[in-house]
């Protein structure tokens, strides 16, 4: 008998305590519903830590709404904001594990509630979609604040509540890159590239410069921009992307391909002759490469490579001939030097044209200024020669042709 009173004292006891915590998580809730947060957080915390309520899924959800309301009543926002709200996510992800993932429950169907301006504050979604929301509105406020490194932390926190919300996961992986983080700027990247009908050029973009520029790995940079390519073959970047890449990778044979493909549709892209131009160069075909350094000019007057280059073909076949005419002997001096020399100077003028846009292009490059100084100079063109002397003077000094 007094074993069964006993029991019954105990179960009496238990379901007092019971009814205590489930009390407790009442409170929490009221005391969220009049605003009197740090009650309210009390109360939550300490349901979570029992042993019964703690393992309920709607104890989770009305910390991680508590935390919500907490994280955007924050204005400072700064790393501690930042910290708040990634709590709240933990406390939403919870409650959806324990809601065994599945989003037709009841307390589901609450956590992603749609938050939706014109509905009355009664029926706005208080989970995922409010906490997406202010995170949004922290990052926008920081990158306005060109604050970028807490930017990106809100923006990254809005990225992973709503991973299917493209502009979201760019900007998440935007900032990253901006500040340099460059494997969390893969990461947003990437994800970009599994949602089907995204519009994925700007994110290979980024994927290629950071492989490139950042990781040094053109390997990667190309496996990006071929991969891009089959996406967008019409794209006149990207083509420019993958042979220069080609190129890098000493991949010559299929940079000609590359590049042949392109310039049948891009025949007056200049960027792209360029190369074509530098392939025929580095095979040994100088009069192709020459015009195709040439074409890049004619699709394009103000194109500083293009002209530099035909300058360089012209420059170099003049030297060739002034070597060749300092090796000759006697005899031969006196039967070919007149007109081998003719024959150089002529291509000293061919050349300057291409030299002079060149300078005018980038009028602080003193080594196109030394060259046009030198043509002039084997020209006799006294005055012009003089010209650049007294330039290069300013800039280097007096001593400049001496150093």
């Amino acid at each position: 008998m007094k074993k069964l009173i006993l029991s019954l004292a105990l179960v009496s006891i238990a379901a007092t305590i019971a009814f205590g915590q489930k009390k407790v998580v009442r409170s929490a809730e009221k005391n969220l519903r009049r605003g009197n947060i740090e009650e309210a957080y009390s109360d939550i915390k300490a349901a979570v830590n029992d042993e019964e309520t703690g393992s309920q899924s709607e104890t989770y959800f009305i910390k991680g709404k508590i935390e919500t309301q907490m994280f955007e009543a924050d204005s400072s926002n700064n790393e501690e904001t930042v910290a708040i709200g990634r709590e709240a996510e933990s406390s939403f992800m919870t409650t959806f594990e324990m809601e065994d993932m599945d989003s037709t429950s009841k307390v589901s169907e609450d956590l992603f509630k749609e938050v939706v301006p014109e509905l009355p504050a009664s029926m706005q979604g208080e989970g995922v979609y409010r906490l997406k929301n202010a995170a949004l509105n922290k990052g926008a406020e920081r990158y306005d604040a060109d604050d970028m490194e807490n930017a990106f932390e809100f923006f990254s926190l809005a990225a992973d509540l709503d991973p299917k919300d493209t502009s979201m996961v760019f900007n998440a992986g935007y900032t990253a890159n901006s500040i340099g983080n460059t494997e969390a700027a893969k990461k947003y990247f990437t994800q970009l590239l599994d949602i089907e009908e995204y519009n994925k050029l700007n994110a290979y973009y980024f994927l290629i410069q950071i492989a490139s520029a950042e990781d040094k790995d053109p390997e990667e940079a190309y496996r990006w921009a071929k991969e891009a390519r089959e996406l967008y073959p019409e794209d006149k970047g990207l083509a420019e992307f993958e042979i220069q890449l080609l190129l890098q990778l000493d991949k010559m044979d299929e940079a000609m391909t590359s590049i042949e493909k392109a310039l049948e549709t891009d025949p007056d892209n200049p960027a792209i002759r360029l190369r074509y131009g530098y392939l025929k160069e580095k095979s040994g075909d100088m009069e192709g490469a020459l015009k195709e350094y040439k074409r890049t000019v004619e699709a394009d007057p103000e194109f500083f490579e293009g002209n530099y280059y035909a300058g360089a073909i012209y420059l170099d076949k003049a030297r060739n001939i002034i070597n060749e005419v300092n090796n000759l002997s006697d005899e031969e001096w006196e039967a070919k030097s007149d007109s081998m020399l003719a024959e150089a100077d002529g291509l000293y003028e061919e050349a300057l044209p291409y030299f002079t846009k060149a300078s005018e292009l980038q009028p602080e490059n003193t080594d196109i200024m030394e060259i046009l100084f030198r043509i002039h100079s084997q020209l006799k063109n006294e005055a012009k020669a003089e010209k650049y002397n007294q330039m290069l003077s300013e800039i280097l000094g007096e001593d400049w042709l001496t150093r």
